[in-house]
């Protein structure tokens, strides 16, 4: 990749819910879309003030006039394994431009998001959406590699819920890794401030099995369809906007907080 700087669950009611999820057949769970297809998820609105706190330090001896640093925000619609869910909004911040060398780099910054449901819980039946016990939602995370030249970058979802560990994670040993492909142009929606509309999807990348569950984790797995190596889908519509580092405050929120 380009050069980048980045870088307890009870006892009887586990089991209980372990040997239910274990049981349960699920139907009506996966929408698998055709290979080559990008699904167009609903749009996600760029903010109306868009915040550059975190945007990263620049590497030594580099021109800040010809650094920028990009903050874009997306809700992309997720199918890994058996379950479709629309993530809620992420937001990643990240400062690119020239080295010293003349070669092209990148700094990571941050990343934002907060958990989505997974229609049905633990159970993947209705009554796990109707018990708050048996709840589980997903929440994506930085995965530590990332190249947004060429629309790369990698995330770990963590899966939460009253009975679930708090360290299960999908990924947590090697991330899922994707390589977005433009589904078209990108789009200029207002010139001051920039913002840049644009699609993308991968629909080739593999999604490992959930790790670290405890009781739960063959149960987890075989509720989610996990690991699934086809017929997995991101399609990222997003927005994104950027200044140069000589436009931004000598001091960053970041730095002063």
């Amino acid at each position: 990749m380009t050069k980048s700087t980045a870088v307890r669950p009870g006892h009887s009611p586990v089991r209980r819910v372990a040997a239910v999820a274990g049981t349960v057949v699920l139907a009506g769970t996966a929408a698998v879309c055709a290979p080559g297809v990008a699904y167009s998820a609903p749009r996600a609105t760029a903010p109306s003030v868009t915040d550059f706190r975190d945007c990263p330090p620049l590497p030594e001896g580099v021109n800040p006039g010809r650094w920028r640093c990009e903050v874009h925000t997306a809700a992309p619609r997720l199918t890994m394994g058996k379950v479709t869910v629309n993530l809620a909004p992420i937001t990643m911040t990240h400062a690119e431009g020239p080295l010293p060398d003349g070669s092209k780099g990148q700094v990571w910054g941050a990343m934002h998001s907060s958990p989505t449901a997974i229609p049905g819980g633990l159970t993947g039946t209705p009554a796990g959406d109707r018990a708050a016990v048996l709840g589980l939602a997903i929440q994506p995370e930085y995965g530590g590699r990332s190249d947004f030249y060429t629309g790369q970058f990698s995330l770990r979802f963590r899966l939460l819920g009253p009975l679930v560990p708090h360290d299960c994670m999908i990924g947590a040993g090697d991330p899922v890794d994707f390589q977005l492909k433009r589904s078209g142009p990108s789009k200029w929606v207002s010139q001051d401030p920039p913002v840049i509309e644009f699609s993308a999807y991968d629909d080739t990348f593999s999604a490992p099995a959930a790790e670290h569950c405890g009781p739960l984790t063959g149960p987890l797995n075989r509720r989610l369809g996990l690991p699934a190596a086809q017929g997995n889908l991101m399609s990222y519509d997003a927005s994104y906007t950027f200044k140069t580092y000589d436009q931004l405050p000598t001091t960053s929120p970041r730095d002063s907080a």
